[in-house]
């Protein structure tokens, strides 16, 4: 005896399956799937962070995805939070965005009412803050999750602090990597960073990162020597955030894709 009852008795239905799906479930039929929000708005990728010995530098790609579209191949995602600290965008552009503006304004609102600048932990978890108030828009596919990094005036150190959708806050060592590249250059760095670099050679591993995650992942862009269009790379230190002009990523990315020339899957890293 059939459960479905009379609507859904396939004996009604004739010997037509997909009349069957169709009025089951029609939404298990191809082409009947929605368009999910995300797929609305363009996504940002790829952030990584690496810390030195005077503080840290912070680099991301310049691409912006659509589905399987390239929305926009300029985009900056890596922004001064203050002077001595800084954020790096991954998921839905738009959102991402404002919460980077929105996120420095209050540092430099309360850093006026108060007459002193939040603590690095502070700054941590008031960002944790607006990234949880995002949530109910998370949850219908429009992510947003920062990398916050800096020099922590207190411990006289650079610190890189990753997040979840949630606002969850984690604090990394040494190196950290978001977006949907995040895998390749979390591996890549692993391979690559060192206790005693210096700020130009966590500069070029963040690009190295950022080559061999455009090497694997299709939303990740590598530099695009026609359009003259490079990572954007910014640093914070004791002497507060320091932009990295074009002409000195350019000539960092054009050493790398020199080498890349004779090894293509980057540098060798020597076993101990």
């Amino acid at each position: 005896m059939s459960t479905l009852g009379p609507m859904h008795d396939p004996r009604q239905l004739g010997s037509s399956f997909m009349e069957l799906v169709r009025s089951v479930d029609p939404q298990l039929l191809p082409g009947a799937a929605t368009v999910s929000s995300a797929a609305l708005s363009p996504q940002a990728t790829t952030i990584v962070a690496v810390c030195h010995d005077g503080g840290v530098v912070m680099a991301g790609d310049r691409r912006a995805t659509r589905g399987n579209e390239i929305a926009q191949r300029d985009i900056e995602k890596v922004f001064p939070a203050d002077d001595h600290t800084l954020v790096g965008i991954a998921g839905a552009a738009g959102f991402a965005m404002d919460l980077a503006r929105l996120f420095a304004v209050e540092l430099s609102h309360y850093e006026k009412i108060e007459g002193a600048p939040l603590s690095f932990d502070g700054k941590a978890n008031r960002l944790g803050v607006l990234v949880r108030a995002n949530l109910s828009l998370a949850m219908q596919g429009l992510v947003v999750v920062p990398l916050f990094a800096g020099w922590d005036g207190r411990s006289q150190r650079g610190r890189i602090v990753e997040y979840d959708a949630t606002g969850g806050h984690y604090e990394e060592k040494g190196f950290a990597a978001i977006g949907s590249g995040a895998s390749f250059a979390r591996g890549s760095l692993k391979k690559l960073f060192r206790l005693d670099f210096d700020e130009n050679r966590a500069a070029l591993a963040c690009i190295q990162a950022l080559f061999d995650a455009a090497d694997e992942d299709s939303a990740t862009g590598g530099p695009d020597i026609a359009r003259g269009l490079y990572p954007v790379v910014l640093s914070a230190g004791r002497q507060g955030v320091r932009r990295w002009s074009g002409e000195q990523v350019a000539e960092l990315s054009s050493r790398l894709i020199e080498a890349r020339m004779l090894r293509p899957d980057g540098p060798e890293a020597p076993l101990p």
